[in-house]
């Protein structure tokens, strides 16, 4: 609790009476006075006070009138008025609208408002705390809303929720094996492009093509999982599991492209060519969660689905602008999407071909 002496505003029109005060009480407590209001609130922009005293009748204000005038300038001190009975029953009308937290009659008993007082310095300490407490609060509110901010930038609102509601220490990020939908997606001979841009270009290129990227997953429920230079690998089904997550994943690709159109349209003066991506996507089951030390975790994905995603979107490169889906997602989507067969392919870590299919159009 704050130790430090009271320092007290004694406001009073009668020059005896402010020496009779002072000479109470200067040994226990920091006193100033004033001989009217307009003394009173310039000692107020000037020293540091904690409570205020006034006497009620004073021929330029009254002292509830005085008090009413500072509520918002001084709002801190804690406020008390000296007061004769026949002004008892204004005074205690105007207790609230003056912030008054006591009223002591005249003549005052030493010992009695010695007490009163160490009562109120004791709520203003209290009041001190709290709003000190409550700043506190505030900056810790606003740096929490920025992180927030952030989360938000990388993961749908709704996982951003769930995680901050789970209960029972069981977060969306405990590691698990569920049907996810992997994405990979990466810009077409972005290290030839690149290389004739300064670094500030690249930079700069990036954040605008990843921010629409990221709009776009996010838009069907997609969650990024990393950023790989100008690569994207995105989940659609964790953290947070959603219905017809293959159907996100194709329909997300298919914006994808008609987005990037309309980025390489910003950019084909500057690059001298076309800004075009491949989009590879595959579902199965995954292992995912946090994995990492207890200096760093990251949220990632593992199994065979990933690598075989990764496979299908490398074989975009001979095709520009196109979506190469696995048959598993084809099977899941073909309500939606119209697709082509490919041949069958061999990827690495598979002794089978597998059968791949290009996405190309919506069905209406």
């Amino acid at each position: 609790m704050d130790q430090e002496k009271p320092v007290i505003l004694y406001v009073d029109d009668e020059p005896a009476n402010l020496r009779t005060f002072k000479a109470a009480f200067r040994r226990e407590f920091k006193i100033h006075l004033a001989e009217g209001a307009a003394e009173a609130i310039e000692i107020l922009r000037n020293k540091d006070v904690h409570l205020i005293i006034t006497d009620q009748r004073m021929p330029e204000t009254t002292g509830v009138e005085f008090l009413q005038s500072i509520n918002n300038e001084f709002p801190d001190q804690v406020r008390m008025i000296l007061t004769g009975f026949s002004d008892l029953e204004a005074v205690i009308e105007a207790i609230n609208s003056a912030n008054v937290y006591r009223y002591i009659t005249k003549p005052w008993d030493e010992d009695e408002l010695r007490d009163t007082i160490l009562r109120a310095h004791k709520l203003y300490s209290l009041q001190k705390a709290n709003k000190r407490l409550v700043s506190e609060l505030s900056e810790k509110v606003s740096d929490l809303e920025k992180t927030m901010l952030l989360f938000r930038k990388y993961v749908p609102e709704e996982v951003v929720r769930e995680s901050l509601e789970a209960k029972d220490g069981k977060s969306l990020l405990d590691g698990e094996t569920r049907e996810v939908a992997v994405m990979f997606t990466d810009i077409r001979n972005f290290t030839n492009i690149s290389s004739k841009l300064e670094a500030h270009e690249v930079v700069e290129f990036l954040n605008d093509y990843l921010g629409v990227m990221n709009d776009i997953i996010l838009k069907y429920n997609g969650t990024i999982n990393k950023f790989m230079g100008d690569g994207i690998l995105a989940l659609f089904g964790a953290p947070i599991n959603y219905p017809n997550n293959s159907e996100n994943a194709v329909m997300c690709g298919l914006e994808m492209l008609e987005k990037v159109r309309e980025v390489s349209q910003r950019y084909e003066e500057k690059f001298g060519r076309e800004v075009a991506i491949g989009v590879g996507i595959n579902t199965g089951k995954a292992v995912v969660g946090n994995i990492g030390s207890e200096q760093k975790v990251e949220y990632t994905v593992i199994g065979d689905v990933v690598n075989v995603a990764a496979r299908i979107e490398s074989l975009t490169k001979d095709k520009p602008n196109s979506i190469l889906i696995s048959e598993s997602v084809m099977q899941q989507s073909e309500t939606v999407v119209e697709t082509s067969p490919r041949e069958p392919v061999k990827v690495k870590g598979k002794d089978e071909p597998i059968n791949v299919f290009e996405v190309l159009s919506r069905k209406h």
